[in-house]
């Protein structure tokens, strides 16, 4: 199963964690992903999507429908 976001894209991104002694080691940073239900009202169903907390937060302010278009125009999902 795949680790990015559906809405925004969100993705693991790698970078260096540094002890104290400053030797650096590489380590994966892993995006706050959430399985939800949203009900899209237009379309009178129930879909299920793996968003970010920042894509919560969108969806919030936007609506479902606006950012399902708006992932579907950046070729994030097929709808």
């Amino acid at each position: 199963m795949s680790k990015i976001c559906d809405i925004t894209g969100k993705k693991v991104i790698t970078g260096n964690k540094v002890s104290h002694s400053n030797i650096k080691s590489k380590r994966r940073f892993y995006p706050n992903l959430q399985t939800k239900k949203f009900y899209i009202p237009e379309e009178e169903c129930w879909v299920t999507l793996k968003v970010s907390a920042n894509a919560i937060r969108t969806i919030s302010k936007k609506g479902i429908s606006a950012c399902l278009k708006d992932a579907e125009k950046k070729g994030l999902i097929v709808f």
